[in-house]
């Protein structure tokens, strides 16, 4: 099984923690976001997103969009906004705080069919889906966790409401993805 890795330089990786920091800030302050100007050729690719908040340490907000349907910097932006206005896990980040998280952004490359044998965690995303549940863990959850393979997969299995075993049938579909995965402290150093 192959998946494409992204690629993205440090200067675009800047760009994109930058427009969703300021994506927020104008929500959170104006309650609108003016347009962005990017000329960063691969930020106008589409492609899925998670933006991730964390506040002294602790997740305090993340969302994200698994297809690419809007250019990169337009998916980073929204989701950045929806991580700190409406995670239905945190209160709304107010400007205070926004000016203390450590803004993590994870571009998606686009899913394939995985066997559970193939999963290597911390290198690969999971998707899963049977009938209506769906369910998605980023790469560095396992990592994040110390999962094993088949700890990755039961959580999986778990976090879309199906049995932890649910991945040994026939009927539940894993699909696997990568993530370039960078924040304001990684890129920092």
């Amino acid at each position: 099984m192959s998946v494409p890795e992204p690629r993205l330089t440090k200067k675009s990786k800047l760009r994109l923690l930058e427009i969703a920091r300021e994506a927020v800030f104008y929500r959170l302050q104006r309650g609108s976001v003016p347009p962005f100007s990017v000329s960063e050729p691969e930020l106008l690719v589409p492609a899925g997103a998670f933006v991730s908040l964390h506040l002294d340490g602790n997740l305090r907000g993340c969302i994200g969009s698994m297809h690419a349907t809007e250019p990169l910097f337009e998916t980073v932006a929204d989701m950045a906004i929806e991580a700190a206005t409406n995670d239905p896990r945190f209160p709304q980040l107010t400007p205070k705080d926004l000016s203390k998280c450590d803004l993590e952004v994870s571009v998606l490359t686009p899913f394939v069919p995985i066997e559970a044998s193939e999963v290597v965690p911390g290198k690969h995303g999971l998707y899963v889906v049977r009938g209506p549940k769906r369910g998605v863990l980023l790469p560095q959850v396992a990592t994040q966790y110390g999962w094993s393979r088949e700890k990755f997969l039961a959580e999986i299995c778990r976090k879309a409401g199906l049995p932890e075993d649910a991945w040994r049938d026939k009927e539940t579909r894993l699909f696997a993805f990568e993530a370039e995965v960078f924040s304001d402290s990684s890129l920092a150093v």
